[in-house]
Order: structure tokens, then sequence, then C-alpha cells
């Protein structure tokens, strides 16, 4: 089976130390990004540990496709215990960085500890160095970036960063790469805060030798060739279909349809668009780079779940006040989804839906910790009975735009998902809009077949994150071609996606999660709700309170 290659980096930010370590037989289980590092913190990381202490453990992996020359592997994988949910939690991100971190020739980075003073780490293929940064504190990701350029001559491909956001330990703040890309659900950006650490970089000449099939070419020049409309418009292509079947969360999740939809859907957006953007390696070329010059604005997005969060969400339908929000949110290193989230719950408590002065004042004073800020640091989860609003969370992550409430299959992964109300983790969305061919799909409503189904979705989606393959390479990827490019059955392929996802839940099991953290603020309202969850556990060998046997991760 195609792996990663290279030892563990153990970096000691309290003492400065490095150790490697061998972890070829993790790898080999493993494959790399999120299932190497999920197996690495599961056995190193106490199952008590606090989030923002020292003894919590960050870990950057990327995977073996990123020695590929194939689109979709511009990505790379970082892992904590989440401030935001509390459990084991993985993110991705794309971008340039996954192929200079390969350069540094690790299989996986290893922070512990935390730093007294403010550092800008260094990895290199000959080791570390800790800069002192003192200089940087409070400064924005492009300000970091353009430092370290600056005194280094490392561009922003080479850094994972944050903002003030992560300085202040907001529950939400992302890690920023490429300075437009973010680990972004979860808050990491806080952990990597919480450990004195405003930036890491990597660069080096010793990417390790792996080969990699001959599909990688195909998949390539389809990806180059293949018109998508994905190509023009990125994930906010999908908006008016949301809209459409009565799934566009609006008003603080208390309405599913936005009459001011077509000033912030996909049309919107490509009219905003000025260039192609991509990730390293990538011909499919999905990202946005939009700019309205009369008003001085420019960025990378909206996506479809940020266009939610502070478009409909916030009852704001110009698409260039989302785009100013998106822009704060990547400078001050906050997650977008979860800013406009916690940011439209406010607005609800206010009465203030589509007022986008103090939209934007909020995400000011969220990165800072000032005034209402420092309570809506916390999250919708945290704040919800301050503000008498609705908890739209699970497990303490507010929901992604992909509405539950109309696409079951998409509500019962957002129940069962390790890291809460994330979208991604399953992607079941696409098979009930659908977005997928006809034969692949799913009715909206219902469970019939989808726990099994859910089940699959899930493993595919850690085997994407492991590889790791970007998760829009759906309508270029296969069984077929999994087997090709990974060299093992698709099958024994899908096992790996099981072990990371149970090794997952088991961590969060020690930690307390369990069939009562399975659930939605509207779950009364599906029926078949609880015969779903209990086929799910059942189809995934857990007991019936959802707590993996200790003797499975044995």
């Amino acid at each position: 089976m195609l792996h990663g290659k290279g030892p563990l980096l153990s970096v000691d930010l309290s003492t400065h130390a490095t150790r490697e370590t061998n972890i070829d037989d993790t790898l080999a289980a493993f494959i790399g990004g999120r299932g190497v590092a999920t197996k690495l913190a599961h056995d190193r990381v106490p199952f008590d540990a606090d989030p923002l202490g020292a003894e919590n453990r960050l870990y950057f992996t990327t995977g073996p496709m990123q020695a590929s020359r194939m689109s979709f592997t511009g990505r790379m994988n970082a892992t904590a215990v989440s401030p935001l949910t509390d459990g084991l939690l993985s993110s991705n991100a794309g971008g340039f960085m996954s192929r200079h971190f390969a350069d540094a020739g690790y299989g996986a980075v290893e922070l512990t500890g935390a730093s007294d003073e403010l550092l800008v780490v260094h990895v290199t293929d000959e080791g570390v160095t800790f800069e002192p940064a003192a200089e940087l504190a409070g400064a924005t990701v492009g300000e970091t970036c353009a430092y370290i350029e600056a005194e280094h001559g490392l561009d922003a491909e080479h850094v994972a960063c944050i903002g003030p956001a992560g300085e202040n330990e907001v529950r939400f703040a992302s890690i920023m790469t490429t300075e437009e890309r973010a680990f972004g659900r979860g808050g990491l950006g806080a952990v990597l805060g919480s450990k004195g650490v405003k930036a890491i970089t990597f660069e080096g000449d010793s990417a390790p030798e792996i080969e990699i099939p001959a599909t990688q070419t195909e998949i390539h020049r389809e990806a180059a060739t293949e018109d998508h409309i994905m190509k023009r418009q990125g994930t906010v292509a999908v908006m008016d279909l949301a809209n459409e079947v009565n799934g566009l969360p609006s008003y603080y999740f208390s309405e599913q349809q936005f009459a001011g939809v077509d000033g912030i859907n996909g049309d919107a957006v490509e009219a905003k668009k000025y260039k192609k953007g991509t990730c390293s390696q990538c011909a499919f070329a999905c990202k946005l780079p939009t700019r309205d010059e009369e008003r001085g604005v420019e960025t990378e997005g909206p996506e479809f779940e940020v266009a939610m969060a502070f478009g409909s969400n916030a009852g704001v339908d110009d698409i260039v006040e989302v785009m100013k929000s998106n822009e704060q949110c990547d400078q001050y290193g906050l997650d977008a989804i979860s800013a406009g989230n916690v940011v439209s719950a406010y607005l609800a408590s206010e009465d203030a839906f589509g007022d986008e002065e103090l939209i934007h004042e909020t995400v000011e004073k969220i990165a800072h910790r000032e005034g209402v800020g420092d309570e809506l640091a916390e999250g919708v989860a945290a704040v919800h009975d301050d503000l008498d609003v609705e908890n739209w969370s699970v497990k303490g992550m507010d929901f992604a735009a992909h509405e539950g409430r109309v696409l079951h299959g998409q509500a019962l992964s957002y129940a069962v998902a390790n890291r809460g109300a994330d979208h991604m983790y399953a992607t079941f969305y696409s098979v009930e809009y659908p977005l997928v061919p006809t034969d692949q799909a799913m009715p909206m409503t219902g469970f019939e077949g989808k726990a099994d189904r859910l089940v699959e979705r899930e493993n595919l989606m850690a085997l994407n994150d492991a590889g790791v393959v970007c998760k829009f390479s759906r309508d270029y990827m296969n069984p077929e071609r999994y087997e090709q490019l990974f060299g093992a059955d698709y099958e024994e392929l899908l096992a790996v996606g099981s072990r990371i996802v149970e090794l997952e839940r088991h961590f969060n099991n020690r930690r307390g999660f369990d069939r009562r953290d399975d659930t939605l603020p509207y779950a009364d309202q599906l029926d078949g709700f609880d015969a779903a969850l209990e086929e799910y556990y059942d189809r995934r060998g857990w007991t019936a309170e959802g707590v993996v046997p200790d003797e499975r991760v044995a």
C-alpha cells in the first residue's frame, strides 16, 4: 500500500529540544495525513489534556500523494485536541505549503509543550531554529507573512501562522497558510497560540522518493481539460440549488430560504472574480480570487459556507460586504464559518440582521477579545444562553450551510461526526442534492440505507485526508483509481479510513463523549433519526451508547 515516508520530528517548545522517531509502522498502517496524525495523537496525547494546555500536542502531516504531480493534491493536515469541540480534531488546508513540508523530509511534525515567549519556528531538513518574535505580537496574517519574507526570503507558501485571534485563544481561531488558506474548523489556531508560536515555516530539499502510478497523469489531464462550474464559481455554485430546495440557512437558522440570494450566489461571486486561483499542482483551479475596486476590497472567496454564514445567516445580500468579512477573518486568523455564525447569533439577539457595520466591528472585537467579542470568542455553544438564542451546534461546533432539516443523511452525519456539525466529514450532502451521478444519488429525506452509506463515506473521506487528496476530486476518482494510485484493494483502503474514524471516536469516548453528544437541535423533527443512529453504531461495531470497545483499538 502506498504510504508516506520519513520520521516523526518532535519539537518541544518549552525546552527547544528536538527529537526524531521512526514511525515507519504507523505510516504503513495509516498512509499519512490525518491517519498518521490521529494514530500519533491517540497514543501520545493524554486523554484528559486541556486543549489550551502544554500537554496538548499539535501535529502537521501530509501524505504520499504530495510526491505526485496530480491535481487535487495540494493539501495537508493538522491535528490536535480542539478548544471548540473538546475532542480530537483534524483540519485540512489547501494552498502551496504541502510540498514545502514534504521537502523538509519528515513524515510528521509534532509540537509539544509551550513557549514563554512568542516564537517563529523554522523547520528544515537540517534541523529546527527558534526565533523570538515579540515584535509580531498582534500582527495580522499578512503582516506576519511579510515579515518572514523580508527577514528570511520565505514567501507565504512556506508559512503556517496565526493572527491576533490565535494569540488571544479565540476558540475558533484558524491556522493560516499561503496567507488565505486555512486549517479552519475547530480552533487549531488557538492551540498554536497557546503554545506561544506565531508561525512555523517549512523548507528543504529532502522530499522522500515515492513512486506514484501513471493514473495520476490521466486524472490531472481530465482536471485540466474538462469544464466544471466549480472552476468558475467554487463551492458557492450550489447556493441557488440549496435555496430552491428550502435548504439555505438564513437569519441565524430561523429560516431556510433567503430572498436576497441573487446578491450573494455563484453568479455574484463570479462577477467579482478577476483571475484563476488554485492549490499546488492542481489544474482544477476552483479557488476564487475576488475584488471590488470601487470599495477597495480584495480577498479569496467567499466559498458557499462563508457566503451563508456572513450572508444569508446574517441577513446580508451584498457580496462585497461578505467579501469584507471573509478578508477580515483571513487577516485576523478566524474560521470564517464559525465567526459568521456567532456574529449571526449576536445579530439575532440584537434584532440587527443586515447591519453590515456592526458585523465588521464585531469580527474585529472577537479577534481581539474586546467588549462583547470576548464572550463571542467562546463560540455559539458557549454563548447561546446569554444571547437567548438557540444552540445551533453539535459537540460545540456550529453548523455548516448544508441544511440537515432537508438533507436527512447530512443531518445524521452532523450528529455522529467526531468533529461536530461539519459538512466535510462525510460530504453526505453531495449524494442528496445530488452532486453525484444519478446512480450514486439518494433521496433528500428519510434514512433508509443511509447509515451504511454514511459509514462508507466517512471512511472514504478519512482515506482522502490520509492520502492527502482533495475531496473535490469526487468527479475524477473511483474505486478502480483509488486501487491503482494506492496499490491496494478498495475495501482495504476503506478499512484504513474506518480505523481513523474509530481512533478519533475512542479518544473522544475517553474524554466523556457518547450517544448523548450525537444529537441535533431538530432531532425530534426527523422521523427515524434514533433508529438510523442505532443502525450506524451497529454498522460500526460500537455499543448502543456510541462507545468504541477498547479491544477494537488495542
